[in-house]
């Protein structure tokens, strides 16, 4: 099996630089600031890689610095971030359908100054509340602030550890921030104190009624108040509440825990998990508190994420995966780019570049530098990236962009103008072609796909990929358009186009996909003689080109068995004299690399070496003869030989290349 390799090399990228170099892109323009509401309702934002450095540690001014540092746990003080937190938790209690049954009777456990009761009363959302305290001091302030104007709402110090109102008394218990103050670590004494904050509430609750926590949703707090109410047989759904729009204000977003009180029945069946994502959602339903909290855990990192692109321009690239509702699978995986280089325009602030399926797997796609040279040519300060999965369905570029432009505004960059038109591009201006002919799992390499794609004009290629490492196509084969047999004419009636889905299904055996099997097929040039060409049962070239599936090994080209010392003996005493070994070696660790070298020139006199650029592969030509020694006009001379045997008549011949150009770099070592 080869090596694989980032599709496409050298020739496409410069291509494709070229088209954006001269626009020859077909733009597609959305609504103003791309702010028209997305169709798919996304079930999770997953963090795929952040690489952004000091993003989980700088945090936001105010408050905590992360969801969740290793070895410390925050204690989250609501405080500083009031208005927001208020704002978020009147929004929810507005907006959920029942949460403020009128009339309804309502308990805010640890109100201390807060305006959230004020301002519920003053908007006419309940009247009847009840806001307790321990603070001697606090209950005074704030009895005397609304004695006049809230003659219906009161504030009476108490301790909500232990309540002097009777059983089922209220239908909503509201906390803002309270239980975020207590549980600020996972001690005996701590859990204990919840645990009787939790067993007050629910007794002096009505059943059916409502428990409204407001948090920031720190991991272990989230766990406790799920696992508690989960297990008395509640109805538990998490609230995301959007944001503030000043990400560098307030960062973490806010949370609502909604309980809804059941009676418990033994035996019954599992009550329901749910989160919200946002205000406006439906609800999706988990089906562990393990998946609930990593869900939540997924938005506190993307709301740092985008508080962190926020900012002015970071040499680090951004890697993120949009994932599907229904299948919580990967849709959509976006790299943000930024290009400080770039000279400012009204125009250049922002773009959306999607990449044509089948084609991420190219170097201009698939690597840092690739998209690094891809966002500069296309001349934008910010450029997002969008690759499309194999496991989904597209409604076409329309679609990708209503489904996308409410999201991808959520990672401008600062200083976009207001209602700026914010461009889809993409090259050919549609989403390309991609045809899975089989999928399967290997006992070695996992599950592989095998899938036909369209690349650059007309052009079709079957690839091999294994989806352990997805952006390595690991063999590629190009397609031809089917040929009229000799003697036969075309008739314009006969001419049938062939369905975008229905690629050609010749293989096209002249066509080589890596720039190292170029220069690999090049050396067989060194057998001389009057043909060139090796007999088909003989042994005048053995080639390795083999994948090595230990990736603890510095060396992931050939497998370390390949070049032991008794192993390469073998190879050469199954050799004619003249004959060639070609070995693909492809290792990063330096010390390895020279002790390989060293057993080959142990075993074999002669030794050529050719350094593939801009990869890492180099092609090893190995002679048991020293006699057999060429210079580099002779090598050429034999490599225009070779290729015009190769060349024949009737014979198909990838004219992308010259034989005797691979040999142009080659050395004796």
């Amino acid at each position: 099996m080869g090596s694989g390799r980032w599709g496409g090399g050298a020739g496409r990228e410069r291509e494709v630089a070229n088209q954006l170099r001269s626009r020859r892109l077909q733009w597609e323009r959305g609504a103003p600031g791309c702010r028209q509401r997305a169709r798919r309702v996304w079930g999770h934002v997953r963090r795929e890689r952040r690489r952004v450095s000091g993003a989980e540690a700088a945090g936001p001014r105010h408050g905590p610095a992360a969801p969740e540092p290793r070895g410390v746990r925050l204690r989250p003080v609501l405080g500083p971030v009031l208005p927001a937190a208020r704002a978020a938790a009147l929004r929810v209690v507005r907006g959920l359908p029942g949460a403020l049954p009128r009339p309804a009777q309502v308990l805010v456990v640890g109100c201390g100054n807060s305006e959230l009761s004020e301002q519920m009363y003053d908007v006419g959302m309940c009247e009847d509340i009840v806001n307790i305290d321990v603070s001697d001091a606090v209950i005074r302030q704030m009895q005397e602030r609304s004695r006049s104007k809230r003659p219906k709402m009161s504030y009476l110090l108490m301790d909500m550890l232990q309540m002097d109102f009777p059983d089922a008394h209220f239908q909503v218990v509201l906390d803002k921030g309270t239980l975020d103050a207590i549980l600020t670590d996972e001690e005996e004494a701590t859990l204990a104190k919840v645990d009787k904050m939790f067993a007050e509430i629910s007794r002096v609750l009505q059943v059916g009624g409502r428990y409204l926590c407001v948090s920031l949703a720190q991991a272990h707090v989230l766990k406790k108040a799920v696992e508690y109410f989960f297990q008395e047989g509640w109805v538990v759904r998490v609230h995301q509440v959007a944001g503030s729009r000043d990400k560098q204000q307030f960062v973490l977003p806010v949370f609502v825990y909604v309980m809804t009180k059941f009676r418990k029945i033994p035996g019954s069946a599992p009550q329901i998990l749910e989160i919200c994502p946002e205000e406006q959602d439906k609800p999706m339903r988990v089906e562990s508190v393990e998946r609930l909290v990593a869900a939540v855990k997924d938005r506190q990192h993307y709301a740092l994420l985008c508080s962190q692109l926020s900012k002015p321009p970071c040499g680090e690239q951004v890697s993120l995966d949009l994932c599907d509702k229904e299948s919580g699978r990967p849709r959509y995986t976006l790299h943000v780019v930024d290009s400080p280089s770039v000279k400012p325009s009204r125009d250049n602030h922002f773009a959306i570049f999607i990449i044509p399926q089948g084609r991420e797997t190219e170097w201009l796609f698939g690597t840092e530098e690739g998209r690094r040279q891809l966002a500069t040519s296309a001349g934008f300060r910010r450029l997002v990236t969008v690759a499309l999965h194999r496991e989904q369905h597209y409604e076409g570029m329309a679609g990708i962009q209503a489904e996308l432009s409410g999201k991808v505004m959520e990672l401008a960059p600062p200083g976009l103008p207001a209602r700026q038109q914010v461009p889809f591009v993409s090259v050919g201006g549609d989403i390309g072609v991609r045809t899975v002919r089989h999928r399967d799992t290997s006992t070695l390499s996992g599950e592989y796909v095998i899938e036909d794609v369209k690349g650059d004009g007309t052009f079709y290629f079957r690839r091999l990929i294994f989806l352990r490492n997805r952006n390595v196509v690991q063999s590629e084969a190009r397609l031809l358009a089917p040929m009229p047999l000799p003697g036969q004419k075309k008739r314009r009636k006969d001419k049938k186009k062939l369905s975008p889905t229905e690629p050609p299904a010749a293989i096209d055996k002249s066509y080589l996909c890596c720039e190292h099997h170029k220069a690999m097929v090049a050396g067989l040039c060194l057998l001389g003689g009057p043909n060139p060409l090796p007999a088909p049962a003989q042994y005048d070239a053995i080639m390795f080109d083999v994948d090595s599936k230990d990736l603890t090994v510095g060396m992931s080209c050939p497998p370390p068995a390949f070049v032991e010392k008794p192993f390469l003996q073998k190879v050469k005493t199954t050799l004619k004299p003249e004959g060639v070994f070609v070995l693909n070696l492809v290792c990063r660790d330096a010390q390895l690399k020279e002790s390989v070298l060293a057993t080959l020139r142990e075993v074999f006199p002669l030794l050529y070496a050719r350094r593939i650029e801009e990869e890492v592969n180099e092609i090893l030509f190995c002679q048991p003869n020293p006699e057999g020694r060429q210079d580099p006009t002779e090598l050429e001379a034999r490599a225009r030989a070779l290729e015009g045997a190769l060349r024949q008549p009737g014979r198909p011949w990838d004219s992308s290349y010259v034989l005797a150009d691979m040999l142009q770099a080659i050395k004796i070592l």
